[in-house]
């Protein structure tokens, strides 16, 4: 190799002082050619030396040109290679939000009639709106389980550091696990909120397709659980407070993370985070699979957000695993008790945070800040502990999950749930109320024979609980029509008008006829309509049994059978037994078919044993201690019947007329009101009214009865009943001879209002 031995006669003109420092800048002064052309021996040929710079790609450093020291977060910030997405994200509708896409629709046609039409349809938007809303708030507060696992998994969900940029004040984000990896699907940092430091660490999803395969989806490999393992050391070390967001399906379970350790870097997690002397929040964000979110959720409180899932096994791999198909996943969800109130029931999660109507990623920054109200709120709580209760605080956290203690009664619900399965109880037939209430008439019939008490006993109790069952049944229909809001409303109005100053308003009683009517229309068209008429029938049937069962009890009390046996004794006598054949034998010689046609002489007679019999049953009944007022009538010549029988169409038809009146006096506005408020009065009282409520009713029932009584005084109907009066009073005293001022009695016309009435 050829020695450079003459640099002075090819670098002519130049000294050594400017060759020196040429050099120590990098020989930035002479150019590699000039180098080349150098000769280093004028004998031989001359040698060039040559240098190519290797074109590469440019590093895509996060720092920008014109980094903004202004910015939210400070200048660190620009180091995250989290920026914002430069194109809005596609809106996703999921399978259940189908209804609400199909009102959404109508709005923006309707918007847009109005802006090319120039007219104004205010209204039916205001409407359509008004509907919008009501849907969405019937749809996400009725959620199943697999439906909020489907807006956990919405691709729109804002992630971990949408979060955490939207709650910090500052934030830095730091990597690598100081082994020679950065896993991307984890992101560690720290920041501050409200002026106090924390340590961020979770799962960060993507937000495209191109961040999902950046962030391989947030399943995470062991790299990025030694990457928080690292973070929750130096948190440990500087006192750092630990709060961590979960949102990951699980680890990522490939070949390469299992020669890796992924068990083992999951392992030594959860054993590090139990003896951490600082305190630790967790939050589920979205879903949490596994021992993949439990590596970084080992914490003194487990938050969740409303619509977040948290999970040993997916519901597709658990429907997969017991019942050999994915398309079983809603009933595995439901069964394996994932979501954030059912978790808070369990004592495995500690608190629920509020999503907005329509998921966290409706309002991401309102979500955002709920999250910051809980961090706050519970690390106030935690930090006022030492460590050793901190310590403490988390172990009994995780150790009393799955645990019970022996004698102590379990929850109904939850003992049926530990029971084995067994098939569902089904109707077989409508036959099978019928055969019930056969069996309960014969309970019945047995019990008069041996002990009354028991059977009314077992009646009562199947009569209270098919009266549950019947309650239960109509509150699902009402479910399954949509009116359990509105009913609910119009429960707690007529609650506030049940106030004992206060009247029910008929613009309450319309509304509760409204809905009554719509009601009973869709009905038939609820999904257990058929289950519902069936227990009522059988309700009606057992209610008619045991109103019987009841009557033959009160047809066969001790005093009954006493005054029967009196009775047959006095009926019994020869002597009564004499003159009763004696009497018959006379009418049955007299050849007369009715009392009328018989001669007066027989008729005085049968009149004077009839009195003397009845003059024997009332000593009978005397002499049992009974209290006996004897009513007799100016019309009693008459014997009773035959002789009323001639009015029988004058009364009848002084009824009719009656009847009329009253119900055209009804037919008036203020007396129908009246009438309504005073039946509203009796639903609410109920069978046992208290002293308002009884005042309220009989002061509408005297008004209703002086409103009766005016309008009836005012018409001709009281001329006829004294005229009609007055001569069945005319007959009574000319067939039996009575004077008008004797007697105790009065005649009286029975109307079919079932009393009677008299006109003063």
């Amino acid at each position: 190799m050829a020695s450079i031995s003459t640099l002075s006669a090819a670098l002519s003109g130049t000294s050594a002082s400017d060759l020196l420092r040429s050099l120590s800048n990098g020989v930035s002064g002479i150019p590699l050619r000039a180098l080349g052309r150098a000769r280093l021996n004028p004998g031989r040929k001359a040698i060039s030396v040559s240098a190519k710079l290797r074109k590469g790609k440019k590093h895509e450093y996060p720092w920008p040109d014109d980094a903004d020291e202004n910015v939210k977060g400070g200048v660190l910030t620009h180091l995250s290679h989290f920026k914002p997405l430069k194109e809005k994200q596609k809106p996703v509708t999921l399978d259940f939000e189908k209804p609400l896409v199909v009102l959404e629709k109508k709005i923006i046609d309707v918007r847009k009639m109005a802006h090319e039409t120039g007219l104004d349809f205010s209204d039916q938007i205001l409407s359509l709106e008004n509907k919008y809303q009501q849907a969405l708030k019937d749809l996400y507060t009725h959620l199943t389980p697999i439906q909020r696992v489907n807006i956990a998994r919405h691709p729109n969900r804002p992630t971990f550091l949408d979060h955490v940029f939207n709650i910090t004040d500052k934030f830095v984000e730091l990597h690598g696990d100081r082994l020679g990896y950065n896993d991307p699907a984890i992101v560690t940092g720290i920041g501050t909120i409200d002026g106090r430091r924390y340590m961020f660490m979770g799962h960060q999803k993507g937000r495209n397709t191109k961040e999902n395969i950046q962030r391989n989806f947030g399943m995470p490999t062991p790299h990025g659980y030694r990457k928080a393992l690292r973070m929750m050391y130096y948190a440990d070390h500087h006192g750092f407070p630990i709060v961590t967001f979960i949102d990951t399906p699980g680890a990522f379970a490939d070949l390469k993370s299992e020669e890796l350790g992924q068990g083992e870097a999951i392992a030594h997690n959860l054993r590090t985070m139990f003896g951490l002397k600082v305190p630790i929040i967790s939050i589920v964000i979205g879903e949490g699979g596994s021992g993949g979110a439990l590596a970084i959720g080992c914490a003194n409180k487990l938050l969740m957000l409303e619509n977040a899932v948290f999970y040993v096994a997916s519901p597709e791999a658990c429907a997969a695993i017991l019942w050999k198909s994915a398309k079983a996943s809603p009933q595995a969800a439901e069964k394996l008790k994932i979501t954030a109130p059912e978790l808070c029931k369990l004592q495995i999660a500690d608190g629920i945070i509020p999503e907005p109507l329509g998921g966290a990623h409706a309002d991401p920054a309102w979500t955002s800040q709920q999250i910051k109200i809980a961090i706050n709120e519970t690390m106030d709580e935690l930090l006022k502990m030492d460590t050793e209760e901190l310590l403490k605080h988390r172990m009994l956290k995780f150790r009393k999950v799955g645990g019970f203690q022996e004698g102590i009664p379990i929850e109904r619900k939850r003992k049926v749930n530990m029971k084995k399965k067994e098939k569902p109880i089904r109707m077989k037939s409508v036959q099978e109320p019928e055969t019930k209430v056969k069996k309960v008439k014969q309970k019945s019939v047995k019990a008069k024979e041996s002990s009354i008490g028991n059977s009314d006993l077992d009646l009562n109790k199947m009569i209270e609980k098919l009266n549950k069952e019947v309650d239960f049944e109509f509150s699902e229909a009402v479910k399954a029509m949509g009116l359990k809001d509105r009913l609910a409303a119009l429960r707690e109005e007529f609650s506030k008008a049940k106030s004992p100053d206060r009247l029910i308003q008929p613009a309450l009683k319309d509304k509760i006829e409204k809905l009554s009517d719509e009601f009973n229309r869709g009905l038939s068209k609820a999904p257990n309509y058929e289950n519902l008429k069936n227990k009522l029938e059988m309700l009606k049937n057992l209610s008619k049994s045991k109103a019987l069962s009841v009557k033959d009890v009160k047809e066969e009390t001790p005093l009954k059978q006493e005054i029967n046996k009196k009775f047959a004794e006095v009926l019994g006598r020869s002597d009564v037994r004499e003159k009763y054949e004696a009497l018959r034998a006379e009418i049955a010689n007299s050849g007369a078919s009715t009392y009328m046609n018989l001669d007066p002489e027989l008729q005085k007679k049968i009149d004077k044993v009839k009195k003397e019999i009845q003059g024997e049953l009332l000593d009978a009944l005397k002499s049992l201690g009974l209290g006996v007022e004897v009513l007799t009538s100016k019309a009693e010549g008459l014997s009773g019947q035959a002789s009323l029988s001639l009015f029988k169409p004058k009364i009848k038809e002084l009824n009719e007329e009656i009847n009329q009146g009253i119900e055209s006096v009804a037919s008036r506005t203020d007396l129908k009101d009246k009438i309504e408020l005073l039946k509203l009065e009796v639903a609410k009282a109920g069978k046992t009214p208290d002293t308002t409520s009884r005042n309220k009713i009989l002061a509408l029932e005297q008004q209703i009865k002086q409103s009766l009584a005016a309008a009836l005084d005012s018409s001709d109907l009281k001329n006829k009943h004294e005229k009609l009066r007055e001569e069945i009073l005319e007959t009574a005293e000319s067939s039996a001879g009575l004077d008008p001022k004797e007697g105790d009695g009065d005649a009286r016309i029975q109307t079919n209002l079932g009393a009677e009435h008299t006109f003063a």
